[in-house]
């Protein structure tokens, strides 16, 4: 799995003209899946997102996670995070899962979030999606399940 975070003082997303989920202080998580991922591959990012020390502590360092803060996440499903460019003008997608496979961990990834109380907004998978946030710092980071970072 790939995703890139962005911690937001707020974030929402609408499909069709109608907000689907919106968010306060916390994450937009954009999230793809890759052929292959897998429960470890989830529990990954389920505790990189709660655990990852990138909220602002009383004296404005890096030092409380998302458990810390209370704060949400908004999930969007974005498989375009696989992608490959490395040749041509054409990005292609033969890393990304198959839709099916993909939408079962994009919603587990959520379930397991909830599970252990975390806030979390969703867009709708394989929609067109407007997602509209406010980057707080800028801050913004990749992570990627195979890499273990």
């Amino acid at each position: 799995m790939k995703a890139v975070i962005q911690r937001v003082t707020r974030a929402s997303v609408e499909v069709e003209g109608q907000v689907v989920g919106s968010i306060g202080p916390g994450l937009v998580v954009l999230l793809g899946v890759a052929k292959g991922d897998g429960d470890g591959d989830c529990r990954f990012m389920v505790e990189k997102l709660r655990g990852l020390r990138i909220f602002a502590d009383d004296a404005g360092k890096m030092n409380r996670s998302l458990t810390e803060t209370g704060g949400g996440i908004l999930l969007v499903s974005q498989f375009t995070l696989l992608g490959n460019t490395k040749s041509g003008r054409r990005p292609g997608f033969e890393d990304a899962a198959p839709p099916d496979e993909a939408r079962h961990w994009y919603e587990r990834v959520s379930k397991e979030l909830k599970v252990q109380g975390t806030q979390v907004e969703m867009g709708v998978f394989a929609a067109h999606m407007k997602v509209e946030l406010v980057n707080d710092g800028p801050v913004t980071f990749v992570l990627d399940s195979r890499n273990g970072f």
